[in-house]
């Protein structure tokens, strides 16, 4: 089959699978390594970061996706309403150095019969599981088919959404994918507000009260040293100075999100709703003596 028209240094948009795929594999048989980052679209300094990081990769090319998955909103999610700025997120791929983008809509992605989904297993249960059901088996069934397209080499995910990135390195794990899954730290504003494309969503006055979210979790983070009691502690009293914010959970896990350790390495994950707008954010912590370091 013909190889669609690619030219390097500059954004090939496709919007078909097979397309794609074709100039992936054309890529990779010319010895290129190609790299995936994977979006929503409505791009921002965070998504920038990814690309960056993916840019710095040696003998590589860089596609981004862009993608409204439908699989993983719920009854009643913003959907329809999510930013789709596809024009300017283009120009910023353009920026990045990105040169494979692939578009597709919802039609060239899944079939009217598609049936089968990549179940997540217990943990997509959790946390932002419990909120949203059926939330991660549409973010695994959508990885995947990004991965079996475009078989980069390595993919490039924000540890903001912290429960998706250790979920897909599971998938990638017990599914027996070749790619490899790279975390990037979350990118905040000045103030520590982790940058999300829904932001946009939030007034004036809700911008100012959500930056209580990192807050909490810089506070708990601290005391670290002391145990999981006091960073629960410290994080549930900074939150509790800003009772506009309805939290959905705050939790302390291990890194792999079972249970934290008395010592080591752990995460503290917050959600909240904001107004109308639900926001997600989360920290590494060094419990007990690991945190006297």
């Amino acid at each position: 089959m013909t190889v669609p028209k690619f030219t390097r240094h500059q954004v090939n948009t496709f919007r078909a699978a097979e397309d794609t795929a074709r100039v992936a594999k054309a890529l990779r048989a010319t010895g290129k390594k190609v790299v995936l980052v994977p979006t929503m679209g409505a791009l921002h300094a965070g998504h920038r970061e990814l690309l960056r990081r993916a840019k710095r990769l040696p003998n590589t090319v860089v596609a981004a996706s862009i993608f409204v998955n439908p699989l993983q909103f719920g009854a009643g999610e913003d959907f329809d309403g999510y930013p789709r700025p596809l024009d300017r997120d283009l120009e910023v791929l353009a920026d990045a150095g990105v040169e494979l983008a692939f578009v597709p809509a919802a039609t060239d992605l899944y079939g009217p019969d598609a049936a089968v989904t990549v179940h997540p297993g217990p943990l997509g249960d959790e946390l932002e599981g419990a909120a949203r059901p059926g939330h991660f088996a549409g973010v695994l069934t959508v990885v995947s088919k990004l991965f079996n397209i475009i078989r980069p080499e390595y993919a490039f995910f924000g540890e903001k959404d912290y429960q998706q990135l250790v979920l897909l390195r599971k998938m990638v794990a017990d599914l027996n994918f070749a790619t490899r899954v790279v975390g990037v730290p979350t990118v905040r504003e000045s103030d520590g507000l982790a940058l999300s494309s829904r932001n946009v969503y939030l007034s004036d006055a809700e911008r100012e009260h959500a930056v209580v979210l990192s807050r909490a979790l810089t506070a708990g983070a601290y005391m670290g040293r002391l145990g999981a009691t006091a960073v629960l502690d410290a994080a549930r009293s900074t939150l509790a100075a800003v009772p506009e914010c309805e939290i959905d959970y705050l939790e302390l896990r291990g890194t792999d999100l079972g249970a934290a350790p008395v010592d080591g390495e752990a995460r503290l994950l917050i959600a909240a709703r904001v107004g109308s707008t639900r926001l997600i954010d989360n920290v590494g912590v060094l419990l007990g003596d690991a945190g006297h370091g």
